[in-house]
């Protein structure tokens, strides 16, 4: 991604750039810091610097962001009203008080869908890095005329995921724990809530981003739009391949994790008319059939040894 001249050459006779390429993993990020901003930040300075330069202009640049620049999702708190949290502390990480609280008067709150209009933050290098990516995307659109649309990712699931990674998505890490006869790990306790989308559904934004100018100069959520908590992903992975495995609930925490976001997706529907039509059950079908033709490395030990050795668990 930082190869100037590769991407050079990559970029003659294209017309639309999808610029997907990242370092992924936000626990791998808080130790490997030169290595995520190096591919991250830079190698989209990398990028802009070619397309500023390029000879003839490619008409759109649709970007790979992340749920990952919000931090927390949105809340709900009656008396407050809509609540943005700050970052759980590691303190309050350690006496495993895993929700947060209101800010202002220390209440629960109620998880709700989070929409773009909440402000970007930033509890990894990870995140930080695909913070860059965003702002520094939709600057140089507005700056040089370019059409830009960014499309915030939430957990993406489905064939073809890396399953010998164990900083891909979570379900393909639980995948290959139960193909290889062992649990999956669960950080916390299991009920933190996502937003998983089929990666069928991914591929559909980007081709209405790519066709539909209305979006153009905004970041979008692109998600199912309904939650599901992290153990009940393991459920359902496991009765869809059929094993009787439970899952570990370890009660560890990892640094940089949220506790709930799942997407608000009106937008999305409104200005590219993006619909999922894929949903989780289906996809988990589609997915464990692939998963038949496979044999993954289970690492996910290996990644807990690497956050513990970096005091990035607990």
């Amino acid at each position: 991604m930082q190869d100037a001249a590769a991407l050079r050459r990559a970029l003659q006779g294209v017309d639309v750039v999808f610029h997907m390429a990242a370092a992924v993993g936000v626990g791998q990020s808080m130790y490997e810091i030169a290595h995520y901003m190096g591919s991250n930040t830079q190698g989209t300075a990398v990028l802009l610097q070619q397309l500023l330069h390029r000879k003839g202009r490619v008409q759109k640049l649709v970007l790979a962001s992340s749920i990952s620049i919000y931090v927390e999702g949105k809340y709900l708190f009656l008396s407050c009203g809509e609540v943005a949290p700050p970052v759980r502390t590691v303190e309050q990480l350690r006496m495993h008080t895993w929700e947060p609280n209101c800010p202002a008067c220390d209440e629960a709150l109620t998880p709700i869908p989070t929409d773009e209009s909440k402000p970007m933050q930033a509890s990894s290098i990870y995140a930080l890095s695909k913070k860059d990516q965003e702002e520094m995307c939709l600057l140089f659109g507005r700056t040089y005329g370019l059409p830009v649309v960014a499309l915030r990712y939430f957990n993406i699931y489905g064939t073809r995921q890396a399953l010998s990674n164990p900083y891909t998505g979570v379900a393909a890490i639980f995948a290959a724990r139960l193909m290889n006869g062992k649990p999956p790990l669960i950080f916390e306790d299991g009920l933190q809530m996502r937003d998983f989308v089929s990666v069928q559904d991914v591929v559909r934004a980007n081709l209405l981003a790519m066709d539909r100018a209305e979006a153009d100069g905004r970041a979008l959520n692109i998600g199912s739009g309904g939650p599901i908590s992290i153990r009940e992903v393991a459920v359902e992975l496991s009765r869809a391949m059929q094993t009787e495995i439970p899952a570990e609930l370890t009660q560890r925490y990892r640094a940089g994790d949220i506790r709930h976001c799942f997407a608000d997706i009106s937008a999305a529907g409104k200005l590219l008319g993006y619909a999922p039509e894929v949903d989780f059950s289906s996809g988990l079908k589609e997915l464990v059939q692939w998963l038949c033709s496979q044999r993954p490395q289970d690492r996910a030990a290996d990644a807990v040894a690497h956050l513990t050795d970096f005091g990035l668990t607990a």
